[in-house]
């Protein structure tokens, strides 16, 4: 797959970035280089390799999961800017 220098402008225009017409060639070849590489790793062998989430070995830790007495809604809310009734009071975002 390559990148032509119109696609480079869309993506340029949909991530928001202000892009030179001098930059253009140079982030197509980029993008190009990107893409190639990508498709490189497609071709690797990953039978039987499994999903992992870290490089590191690691243990998860697991808590039990038990109901704990909570603190209350008044001690709860007591660092709220502004509360009313135990609830926090936010401003209005949706008309």
């Amino acid at each position: 797959m390559s990148v032509d220098q119109a696609t480079v402008r869309r993506i340029a225009h949909l991530a928001r970035i202000a892009v030179s017409p001098e930059e253009v060639p140079h982030l197509q070849q980029e993008l190009n280089a990107i893409l190639s590489f990508v498709e490189e790793l497609s071709a690797v062998d990953v039978e039987g390799v499994e999903p992992m989430t870290s490089v590191v070995p690691m243990k998860m830790v697991w808590r039990k999961d038990a109901v704990t007495d909570h603190a209350g809604a008044d001690v709860v809310v007591a660092n709220a800017p502004v509360s009313e009734d135990n609830f926090f009071v936010v401003p209005k975002v949706v008309e």
